[in-house]
């Protein structure tokens, strides 16, 4: 049985606390022991595992308050009875920076835009078959937005995937792309960075200890001065870096990566990099920890697209330019330069990124398109995902494209609108498409060699489980 104990609630907040917990706890009985609040013990997990931790995740994400928030509190805590818990890879990758660990490994972080949970249960049961421990979920600004993912849902859907398959230690949760959208902050800067910071503040309560910061958007392309072109760029990324330090939580250093390559129509230089980061210290000072990793410009920015012909478009990835920007990454102390971008490479392309010693990976797209373009995915969602798209989104095609360039380029934005059928979609099906996940899965922690490297995370990350209040989750902090 479970015993719980609130903060001081009121009348009002205990009974619907109280229903909402006997619904969510009624199959848990005999399962979990919840004493000394808010520490959660497990006793008998594998009747934990299967069909009732399903059930639990789906009102984590579905459900309604205070059920939503208490089914993600719930999730948490049998996670961290279980020493599965939100971490930092910072302290690894400046171990890297510092020439202390090999560049030998490229670090993937994944993008789950569909299926979370399923998807996080295929990249644990990979990282537990290969002893991998260096790797990162990820979910960008504008994703949370176009899939319908706030960062406490995502959190638990990571966590879950976690508990399902019996994976133990400290998680990587990211959100990618935090970024400065140019338009708005030229009509209202202090809204828009009001804005991001809010979601800085929501994305830490639930767990995310690493932000890829992109003000790069601001960056001046064309200015011949390096530092000029990159001024805007490095404040305000600076600033950010240090308004995360004074909202981060206690013992915890969170990874903070910058970027200069957002809106370069030309790949990254040296010179654009020195700028950057030299400008990013001087502001931010010599006694807050600073970055860990720079996102660059190699080549990405007009390939992996749908050509006329039906192919899609080949990316021409500058490796020797990585390699030299990683370098000059680690002579400033950060594990050397991320790639985003890289997921519709061919298999051919991926050990290079450890011959170029790149840090990081980023990939989203090609784990969508095996989604959408799975065989056992049913032929009418598929459809009325695309007439959706026609309908509240035409406005998007462009003049020259066809509906197949169209519905390729825009069809992540039908994922929020439709989660709710793809989650619905049957064990038979969505068992079909974690088969594929995992053989991508299984072929890139291979390839990026980051089987084995278990051991390296729990060398250097320190971290452990945070208790956290049911009232966080209620007052929406995590919930």
């Amino acid at each position: 049985m479970f015993r719980l104990h609130f903060e001081r609630p009121g009348l009002e907040e205990c009974v619907m606390l109280v229903r909402a917990l006997d619904d969510l706890l009624a199959p848990l009985v005999g399962s979990a022991l919840l004493e000394e609040y808010p520490r959660l013990l497990v006793s008998r997990i594998e009747a934990l595992r299967g069909p009732v931790l399903d059930d639990l995740t789906r009102v984590a994400v579905f459900g309604h308050d205070p059920e939503r928030a208490t089914a993600r509190w719930l999730i948490w805590h049998i996670a961290a009875g279980l020493e599965i818990f939100p971490a930092s890879i910072h302290d690894l990758y400046r171990a890297r920076g510092r020439g202390e660990v090999e560049p030998a490994f490229t670090v993937p972080a994944f993008n789950m835009r569909a299926l979370p949970y399923d998807m996080a249960q295929v990249v644990f049961g990979a990282a537990l078959n290969r002893r991998a421990g260096a790797f990162v979920l990820e979910l960008a600004r504008s994703e949370m937005a176009y899939t319908s993912q706030e960062p406490a849902e995502y959190t638990a859907c990571i966590l879950a995937g976690a508990i399902q398959v019996g994976y133990r230690g400290p998680v990587f949760i990211q959100g990618d792309h935090f970024k400065i959208v140019a338009d708005a902050y030229h009509r209202d800067a202090g809204s828009e960075l009001k804005a991001l910071q809010a979601l800085i503040v929501e994305a830490i309560r639930a767990g995310f200890y690493h932000f890829d910061l992109d003000a790069s958007t601001l960056v001046k392309v064309g200015h011949k001065n390096a530092s000029h072109q990159q001024r805007d760029n490095y404040t305000l990324t600076a600033e950010l870096t240090a308004f995360i330090r004074a909202h981060q939580p206690g013992g915890i250093t969170i990874g903070v990566g910058g970027e200069i390559g957002d809106q370069a129509s030309a790949n990254s230089t040296e010179a654009d990099l020195r700028a950057f980061l030299e400008g990013f210290q001087r502001c931010l000072g010599e006694h807050v920890p600073g970055l860990s990793k720079v996102t660059v410009q190699t080549g990405t920015l007009k390939g992996g697209l749908l050509l006329p012909d039906g192919r899609v478009a080949s990316i021409a990835l500058d490796f020797g330019a990585l390699l030299r920007l990683s370098q000059v990454a680690r002579e400033y102390g950060l594990a050397g330069s991320v790639q985003h971008g890289a997921s519709t490479l061919p298999p051919s392309a991926f050990d290079k990124f450890i011959q170029s010693q790149t840090a990081e990976i980023h990939l989203a797209t090609d784990f969508q398109n095996s989604l959408f373009e799975h065989p056992a995915l049913p032929y009418g969602l598929r459809r009325e995902m695309y007439a959706y798209l026609d309908a509240q989104h035409a406005g998007r095609r462009r003049p020259d494209e066809s509906a197949a360039q169209f519905y390729y380029r825009e069809r992540k934005r039908a994922l929020g609108p439709f989660k709710e059928q793809l989650w619905a979609l049957g064990e038979d099906v969505r068992g079909y498409i974690r088969e594929t996940w995992q053989q991508r899965l299984t072929f890139l922690f291979n390839q990026l060699n980051v089987a084995g490297t278990r051991e390296l995370v729990d060398r250097h990350v320190v971290s452990g489980p945070q208790n956290r209040p049911l009232s966080d989750f209620l007052a929406g902090g995590g919930g």
